[in-house]
């Protein structure tokens, strides 16, 4: 029985990104470089909007969210990865192999339905302006953060836990840089086939679901800004949906091509490059696509810049 418990909780082995030759040894420094741009970009927003007043609406607050959420998604995977090319070793134990699925898990999942909350707060923005502190109030703002961390999160424990239980054969080694499903559960002895299929359900509702609320809201918003007489109003309406546009067609873009591909057609290294986009790219140039195309982030900026300096 104890040697039993001691090969289930044996460590796992990390495949990596990067291997010693000098071309890899660059793409980890730009990695690095990556990582930083994209934990002090998010650090910053999560400041600006809790120190600016002007910035403490529910949009904002959903926002700070967002970037709260891709803070710890980078902080997840890539110290993890760094590590271990630094040190030379590849293990990663199976207490923080499971902490790391439920992380990513978590805070992916969370990131889609917020996404999809945040595009209702723009219907209502645009198409309902006058009732817009009725119907985004904070508490409803407040509401939308906890229902996209706890759903998320539970989703997430109920996965971790089932594949975690599973019996894995052979090295252990997970063709990945991280603990991500896809390359885990390739390692699991049993027959997975009806695991499997629940999962590829739950990632069609949890994809699909948002896309469609997002889809509805901007089908909306697309209707209210054509009936617009004035040009200034019509480009108002844009520039404060396109910021929200753009991440949400880089995020699920690249969660529709990691999860939603059946897996006979996954290699390892198609699921690796998917995984670079959405959890180290799209971490980084969220914050930037919200502040540079943000009039409002960008005053709060300036201001906060301003008053350090006198």
């Amino acid at each position: 029985m104890w040697l039993r418990n001691q090969t289930y909780l044996a460590d796992f082995i990390l495949e990596g990104l990067f291997d010693d030759s000098p071309a890899h040894v660059f793409l980890f420094g730009l990695t690095m470089v990556v990582f930083l741009v994209a934990v002090s970009g998010n650090t910053l927003t999560i400041l600006l909007i809790c120190v600016d007043h002007g910035l403490h609406t529910p949009m904002y607050f959903l926002l700070s969210q967002l970037s709260l959420m891709d803070l710890m998604h980078v902080s997840t995977t890539i110290p993890k990865m760094a590590t271990n090319y630094l040190s030379g070793k590849k293990s990663i134990s199976f207490v923080g192999c499971a902490t790391q699925h439920f992380l990513y898990l978590s805070l992916g999942g969370a990131e889609c339905l917020l996404l999809a909350l945040m595009s209702y707060d723009r219907y209502v923005a645009i198409c309902h302006p006058l009732r817009y502190t009725v119907l985004m109030s904070r508490k409803v703002g407040l509401m939308m953060a906890v229902t996209s961390w706890l759903g998320a999160s539970l989703n997430s424990l109920i996965h971790t836990v089932i594949l975690m239980h599973f019996p894995f054969c052979g090295t252990r080694k997970i063709h990945h840089f991280y603990c991500e499903y896809p390359a885990v559960v390739k390692l699991v002895c049993g027959d997975v086939t009806l695991y499997e299929t629940t999962v590829y359900i739950c990632s069609i509702v949890l994809l699909l679901l948002p896309i469609i609320l997002v889809s509805t809201s901007y089908g909306f918003i697309l209707h209210s800004v054509i009936e617009m007489h004035l040009t200034g109003s019509k480009r108002n309406a844009f520039a404060t949906c396109s910021s929200h546009l753009i991440v949400v067609s880089l995020w699920f873009g690249a969660c529709i091509f990691s999860y939603m591909r059946p897996r006979s057609q996954r290699t390892p290294l198609q699921d690796k490059v998917g995984s670079v986009f959405y959890s180290i790219i799209t971490p980084t140039l969220n914050p930037l696509i919200y502040t540079l195309r943000n009039k409002d982030v960008a005053k709060a900026l300036r201001r906060v810049m301003r008053r350090e300096v006198t």
